[in-house]
């Protein structure tokens, strides 16, 4: 095909044209993860970890031993690095005194000492966590979720298995999507961040704070964000709401999301709480406590907590999403703080 010489020119023009807008409208790394964040994938975790199958994923017991298993095979798929040499697991012990003495299960050393020097229950339980090293190796973040829930009571008059999609495979879901955005984000992040899949939450916060006792400077750790239920709605005629608890002392940790919300029309409606140390009922205690400083989401109570109806059908899957793209753009603040925000 021949072209006249002004026909030339006109589709030079075009042609730099287009990639001068390419090149203006290039997607951005941290939009390149985001986009990746969808209700497909959130909607197949939850599905599978609440399944009637997986038998409640009591901490301790073969269920929970196959969730586990679970996030064993996601995280190394992604290709994430393993937490300790080839390892992502990280195996602990919980003992107990006789059922008959009802006392709690415990993880510190000296309460172990004391319950082994008369007759004790144990239960073997095991952390998953996966780590995305960054620029700086003495710089980390954390972002976590418990997977166990409370298992089976063959006593029940009917359902006799406790589910837990809310609590908390909707977290679980939570962490594996970001932990995968950052991966197709292609950025290597500023600070190291693990990935963290506690076990053993139910029975007192058992995995986190096996993780803490262990971690000997937890000044390196510079934020932890945490999930305990993210998918449900506290009342159905503000599908929106969500708690967005945070440490009192970083402002910033509010300004991020209201700033999210408005910039990516996040349809959220954040009930935002600063505490001086948000300890509360959940892994972020392990951190708080510490004076690590904390995000926490959680989507309230309903009447479904704790029974044997937290089933994956009754899962508010958009906001799960939105919450969900919500964290994972806290996290990119957080593990890289000359992000400018």
């Amino acid at each position: 095909m021949w072209f006249k010489h002004t026909d030339m020119n006109r589709y030079i023009s075009l042609a730099a044209a287009s990639c001068m807008f390419v090149a203006l409208h290039a997607e951005t790394p941290v939009d390149k993860g985001y986009r990746t964040i969808n209700r497909e994938t959130a909607e197949a975790h939850i599905s599978f970890l609440a399944s009637d199958e997986l038998e409640g994923r009591e901490a301790g017991y073969q269920s929970g031993r196959i969730a586990g298993n679970y996030l064993l095979a996601n995280v190394k798929a992604m290709g994430l690095k393993p937490w300790s040499g080839d390892s992502y697991e990280q195996p602990f012990e919980v003992y107990r005194a006789e059922r008959q003495r009802r006392g709690r299960y415990q993880v510190h050393p000296d309460s172990i000492a004391r319950l082994k020097e008369s007759v004790h229950q144990k239960l073997d339980m095991r952390n998953i966590l996966a780590v995305l090293p960054g620029e700086k190796s003495d710089e980390y973040v954390v972002m976590g979720a418990h997977y166990d829930h409370l298992g089976t009571d063959p006593l029940l008059d009917g359902d006799k298995i406790y589910n837990g999609a809310d609590d908390n495979a909707s977290g679980v879901a939570a962490v594996l999507q970001i932990a995968r955005a950052f991966i197709e984000s292609g950025k290597k992040p500023e600070r190291t961040i693990i990935f963290a899949l506690w076990d053993g939450e139910e029975k007192g916060l058992l995995g986190s704070e096996h993780f803490m006792l262990n971690w000997a400077e937890p000044e390196k750790i510079k934020g932890y964000i945490n999930f305990d239920m993210i998918g449900r709605n506290n009342r159905e005629d503000v599908p929106e709401h969500v708690v967005f608890f945070y440490t009192a002392a970083y402002p910033a940790f509010e300004q991020w999301l209201r700033n999210d919300i408005k910039e990516r029309g996040l349809n959220l409606k954040p009930d935002y709480r600063a505490w001086d140390r948000p300890i509360g009922g959940g892994d972020n205690g392990s951190f708080a406590k510490r004076d690590i400083p904390v995000i926490w989401y959680h989507t309230d109570g309903h009447p479904d907590y704790h029974m044997p109806t937290d089933h994956a059908d009754r899962i508010n899957y958009p906001k799960t999403v939105e919450i969900t793209r919500a964290a994972y753009l806290n996290l990119w603040n957080m593990a890289n703080p000359s992000s400018g925000k």
